[in-house]
């Protein structure tokens, strides 16, 4: 067993059953890297924290009678874009074979112009823009090198 800081020991148990080439850690590994599985995990997360800040915002607002629906209400919603933007990102990412800051900002692009598109063109376009500016911004930040 390894604890966090300390890595297994060279011929331990543990180092044979888990290394690189043990089944069971490769089959968990693609189940995970699975488009299908990162686009329901993400809708999972975001309907659970869009339920947590709608709560949140709710209190804050009305009170206690109405936090269930608003709740609720952002819960479907950040399930929703979660969802739809790791499914894109995803596709594209197994599309191009590359793991890499256009992926977010396309998908970003296509999860806005979709979430949009029944208010019209230009609030699809600037769906589009916004979250392909966002999604960029997230994506910089979170490959720019830590400082140690």
């Amino acid at each position: 067993m390894s604890f966090p800081g300390v890595g297994p020991q060279a011929g331990s148990p543990a180092d044979a059953a888990m290394g690189p080439s043990d089944p069971q850690m490769a089959a968990m590994q693609n189940f995970m890297e699975n488009c299908w599985t990162k686009s329901v995990m993400s809708g999972v997360m975001g309907f659970g924290m869009g339920g947590l800040f709608g709560m949140f915002m709710a209190s804050l607002r009305v009170g206690f009678k109405d936090m269930g629906t608003r709740s609720y209400s952002m819960a479907k919603n950040f399930g929703k874009v979660g969802a739809l933007f790791a499914g894109i990102e995803c596709g594209i990412e197994g599309l191009r074979a590359k793991n890499d800051l256009g992926n977010g900002v396309a998908a970003g692009c296509l999860t806005g112009g979709i979430l949009a598109k029944n208010a019209g063109p230009q609030a699809a376009l600037g769906g589009c823009v916004a979250f392909a500016a966002f999604s960029a911004a997230i994506d910089a930040y979170m490959r720019s090198p830590k400082d140690e």
